[in-house]
Order: structure tokens, then sequence, then C-alpha cells
């Protein structure tokens, strides 16, 4: 028998510091410091941001410790206005200096310094483990972010070469019930989660069918050509008027003559592919053309507590979804894409946000945004639960986002 042991505190730290840096290597110190809309942000910025919070939260709680800059406190916050001023997000890309090679040596010389704090049973070790999950986060935007600045690109670079591709069909959708009734929602306890997933609760669901997999490049087509761009009767207001003042026509990165912007460049849109880069708006119109609806976040939550947390996830290098396999009844829960919810993102009964600048961590953005479930192909694995909550405005499209359908039951 194989006895599984879970990787310490220092090992996981190191790991997650590691990887950050080699998402960064193919990219040379231009394609580091590009920002191609203000939502994003360069990816050297990622780096020295996730080594700020370190510095900030950690190291310069203690004694003794001198910043590497004490000007990077401003460059380098992202939101926390009890850390202080910031420079502006819109302007990241302004930052010429420091360079990526500077950067590298702010990561060297925290990482030196959290050393030897970097023990399970550390006072700090709380906080730690909040800084590591926090740069997983991180990882996953360098790879938006950079997906996003070399679209802006005319020569439409690839980031990395992917494994090919393994050219099958997806498996056919069906509709798999859930009888509904009395749930725990959120986190149990057992491990890290963030603030947002807590505390657990129950809620009653009523009975419900969700999607055996998400929806395919193929299945949007046919919303496409039957003109579901132009019938403002599946739209909702807000996003029926964002689309006529941005021209959407078909989901981000589809291009003429049937192909497709990915990673790892341009190459034919596959049909089995699932559809990929919509936001809210319309994904929720892609489901009122298909009769049919977006799960609650707490309809996703019920289901996926009885899934295992595997997919394609970062780990994997594939850098895009593939299609359903055909692995259980219901596929590709994790992994793979982000899942629209039609949830609000809003704090569960008994919620309160930690105390201090860590309070604004998930708490202050709990108006506007909608939930998304189940992790994508840029997530890292070990990043992931059911539980997870994540959350962006209903009009983002460059995350790996998509869409699974519900129905309520007859």
């Amino acid at each position: 028998m194989t006895i599984h042991v879970a990787p310490s505190l220092a090992e996981r730290y190191a790991a997650t510091r590691a990887l950050s840096e080699a998402l960064a290597a193919p990219l040379s110190a231009e394609d580091q410091g590009v920002q191609s809309m203000p939502d994003a942000s360069p990816t050297k910025w990622h780096l020295a941001h996730t080594t700020w919070f370190f510095e900030t939260v950690i190291l310069k709680t203690l004694p003794g410790y001198a910043p590497f800059d004490e000007r990077y406190a401003y460059l380098f916050n992202s939101y926390y206005e009890g850390f202080g001023p910031r420079h502006p997000r819109p302007q990241r890309g302004l930052l010429t200096r420091p360079g990526a090679r500077e950067i590298l040596d702010y990561r060297r010389h925290v990482d030196e310094h959290m050393a030897e704090l970097l023990s399970d049973d550390h006072p700090l070790a709380p906080l730690i483990e909040l800084g590591v999950n926090h740069e997983q986060q991180h990882q996953e935007l360098v790879l938006t972010d950079i997906k996003h600045a070399f679209f802006a690109n005319p020569l439409l670079p690839a980031y990395a070469q992917a494994p090919a591709r393994p050219g099958r069909p997806a498996t056919g959708l069906r509709f798999v019930g859930h009888d509904g009734g009395i749930a725990s929602i959120g986190h149990d306890g057992t491990g890290f989660a963030f603030d947002n997933e807590s505390p657990q609760h129950e809620i009653l669901l009523q009975p419900f069918r969700l999607a055996s997999r998400p929806v395919t490049n193929g299945e949007y087509r046919g919303f496409i050509e039957d003109g579901g761009y132009g019938r403002p009767e599946f739209w909702l207001s807000d996003g029926w008027a964002l689309k006529e003042r941005e021209n959407w026509q078909r989901p981000l990165y589809w291009l003429d003559g049937g192909t497709i912007f990915t990673l790892d460049g341009v190459r034919p849109l596959d049909a089995q592919e699932p559809v990929v880069h919509v936001s809210f708006y319309e994904a929720a119109a892609y489901a009122a053309w298909a009769g049919k609806r977006l799960p609650t976040e707490f309809e996703w939550e019920a289901v996926a507590r009885n899934q295992s947390v595997h997919g394609r996830f970062l780990d994997a290098k594939r850098l895009h979804p593939l299609p359903a396999d055909g692995a259980g009844p219901l596929q590709q829960m994790f992994g793979d894409v982000w899942e629209w919810t039609r949830s609000s993102y809003d704090p569960y009964p008994g919620y309160r946000p930690p105390e201090g600048a860590l309070g604004e961590y998930n708490g202050k953005f709990m108006v506007g945004q909608i939930v998304l479930r189940g992790g994508s192909c840029a997530t890292p694995q070990g990043h992931i639960r059911a539980s997870y909550r994540n959350f962006f405005p209903p009009s983002a499209r460059w995350q790996f986002s998509g869409i699974r359908l519900a129905e309520d039951a007859a």
C-alpha cells in the first residue's frame, strides 16, 4: 500500500515560488512588462506583488527585518487600503523600473528571510499558507494576462508549446438529476480555505438537473449561427448594452476562418472542446437560448462534493481545455474551464472578514461580482476544492471561463 505524505509548508512554499518563475521563464523582459488592459497586470508585477505580500504581511512584522526597497511598498500593493497608498492599477505597464532581473533579486531577498519561518508549527504558518495560496491565484493570472497581451499583438505570438491534443469527440450531453433537499455549503474546516468559503451552513435546494459536461465550441457555434448575438430576448439588459457597445459577435479569442488564439498559438477551432473565454452575460444568454439556465453556486457545490478533485489543471501543461473524456456521469467539474454560476458573490450567513488589512482580501468585493466554480486549465491542481469561490464581474472574458447548464427537475 502506498502512503501519501502531504508536503510540508516549506515544500509547498518552495514549489509555489519556483512555479511562478517557471511560468515567467518563456517570456522576454519586454513581454514581462506589458499591460494590455486595466484589468490585467504585467508578469513582472505579479512576481513582485506576490513577494510584496510575504514581505508586508509577514516579514515586516518581525523585529530587525530590513525591506529590500522601501519604495516597493507603493509600487506593488494591489488594493489594500490598510497597507497604504499604491501605484494606480491601470498604469502598472508604465513601470519599466524595476526591471525583471531586479524583481528576481527581490524574490531571492524575501525567500532567504522566509526560510527560517517555514515550519508547519510556526505561529505565522497560517499567514504563510495564505501567501502560498495567494501566489497560486496569481500564477493563473500570469497566464490569462499574458494571453490577452499576446492577443493584442498583431503577430499573435505563442507563449509556449503544449502537448499534442487527442482529437477525440466530446461525450454526449446529458442531464444528471439531484433530489435537492438540505445541503451543507461551505468549507468544513479541514485544511486551508479562504475566508469567503465560510462559515459552513445549510441551504434548501429544490430538485434540479445538472449537465454532464460543459458546453462545447460546436454547441456554442449553434447559438451564434442562430443569431444569438443579435436576439435581445436571450440577453440580460446590461449584457445586451455591453455587447452592443463593444460589438461582441463571438467569444474572446475566436478568429476568422474557423481558428482560435491559444497560449500555444493560432490553431483550428475544435468543436469538441469546451467553449471558453465567455462572459457571464454570454453564458446566461446561451443558457436562455438553449431553454436551460445556469446553476446556482449552491447546486454546483452540492454536486461537486461527491466528485474527486481531478481534471486538466495547470500541472498538466495543456494550457487549453480539452474535450470531455467520458469518465463518470459528471465530467470536468474541476479543471479545464471555470464555470459561471447564477449566484451573486455575497457573504455567507454569519460571515465576518478578518480584522486588519487582510479583511480586504475578499470581503470588500462582495458586490457586483458573479461566482465561478471548479478551476481551469490554468489553475494549480492543489489550489482548488469543492467549496472554492472564484468571482469576477459579469463582463469578464479574459479568464478561462465556460458554461455548464442546469434545469429545474420536472
